[in-house]
């Protein structure tokens, strides 16, 4: 089989929320992922309208800075509460709206795809997904949950995008692009 050499495509994930957002940076050729950066925004403000501009502007700064050509980014999942599913749907919002302001192409995944895609089992929990994002990325420290959550993302998008490339990426469930 003759394979080609892909260019790395820089992406960057997303594990939105209205208090506290988390991000992941990599690079990834579909097969060999690199990290770049993550890190997570700490929300302030007491009224929602403010915080949501806040992610938006956070969130389009670190684009700026880092410039990735796509990205990936967690569905809303309906918990308990409505009012937090709710708030959880405008984040994303917020971020998306950065996101395509900056013209990247955006894929969403559900929880549990991402868990499935970075850690092989879709009800991982938190400290799984930190120590495989530590293993995966080689990283030399445990990433915090939420900048964990946004590696993955990124890292799920990364091999969305190359199921996508192979024609395989209609078959998998619990990705959507836009």
């Amino acid at each position: 089989m003759n394979y080609q050499k892909t260019e790395k495509t820089r992406i960057i994930g997303i594990d939105p929320g209205s208090r506290c957002t988390g991000y992941g940076v990599i690079d990834s050729d579909g097969l060999r992922h690199l990290y770049v950066t993550s890190g997570f925004v700490k929300i302030t403000g007491d009224e929602l309208p403010e915080r949501l501009g806040m992610i938006f502007s956070e969130i389009s700064l670190i684009i700026e800075k880092w410039r990735p050509k796509t990205m990936g980014i967690e569905q809303v999942f309906m918990n308990k509460n409505a009012d937090s599913a709710l708030k959880l749907g405008q984040a994303r919002g917020a971020a998306i709206c950065a996101a395509t302001h900056a013209m990247l192409e955006v894929g969403e995944y559900t929880p549990r795809a991402i868990k499935k895609a970075v850690v092989g089992n879709g009800a991982a929990d938190k400290q799984q997904i930190q120590q495989m994002m530590k293993l995966l990325l080689k990283l030399d420290f445990e990433p915090q949950s939420d900048e964990a959550d946004g590696l993955a993302i990124a890292l799920c998008h990364a091999n969305h995008m190359q199921m996508k490339m192979l024609g395989i990426a209609s078959k998998v469930r619990g990705g959507r692009w836009r």
